[in-house]
């Protein structure tokens, strides 16, 4: 049997927190393993063996009481290497979305998304893939239209890996990749391992960002 998504959240709104809690309940393949109202409790949490619950993924706000979502991704990071962290956030400021993938997030998506919207991100980020709201998707291109380009010469990309790299940034995961491009599952996540080590990033999102940024992509 395949094993269940292990999700912790981590909302300070109680109501908004609750109906999270509640719709993952429903899901068959999602389990709940801590909800928590601040990052600092949940932080703490996964410091002591008689607390801590292993996450595969953490639905992260922004603007926590406290120490901030943003600031907490590294410390999510450090403690949980192995977990994915989505943004779920009211927050479409351009800044916080780019510092959020910029420090790990493999996701931002608006607390407008619809559960189902949400749900299909999780199982997005947990098959490889990367989500964002395509609102705020639409919004970043636009305003890196706008942006001098800054062209890094010294990062080169070849024709496939810009390929793979425009598919992860369409929110493909890594066999659906595959299966579009006729290649292996083991081929594509070598391409983006190479991806991610030439541009110095650690997920798909932050590579995104850098390439439309730096013109190895182009956002039109």
């Amino acid at each position: 049997m395949k094993s269940k998504i292990r999700i912790m959240v981590v909302e300070d709104h109680p109501e908004y927190r609750e109906v999270i809690e509640l719709s993952l309940l429903e899901e068959q393949d999602m389990q709940l393993v801590g909800a928590f109202g601040a990052a600092e409790v949940a932080l703490r949490s996964l410091q002591s063996m008689e607390t801590r619950k292993e996450a595969d993924l953490i639905l992260l706000d922004l603007h926590l009481a406290g120490m901030s979502g943003l600031d907490a991704i590294p410390f999510f990071k450090k403690s949980l290497p192995d977990a994915k962290i989505i943004i779920l956030t009211q927050s479409d400021t351009e800044a916080n979305i780019l510092q959020a993938i910029q420090s790990g997030a493999e996701g931002y998506l608006l607390k407008s998304s619809s559960f189902d919207e949400i749900t299909q991100g999780i199982r997005t980020v947990m098959q490889g893939g990367a989500i964002l709201d395509q609102g705020l998707a639409r919004f970043i291109i636009e305003t890196l239209k706008t942006r001098p380009r800054n062209e890094e010469t010294a990062i080169q990309l070849t024709s496939r890996e810009k390929e793979i790299l425009t598919l992860l940034g369409e929110g493909l995961a890594k066999k659906e990749i595959a299966d579009q491009l006729g290649i292996g599952v083991s081929t594509v996540a070598e391409f983006v391992k190479r991806i991610y080590i030439k541009l110095n990033v650690q997920n798909a999102p932050a590579a995104i960002s850098k390439a439309y940024k730096s013109g190895i992509l182009n956002p039109d």
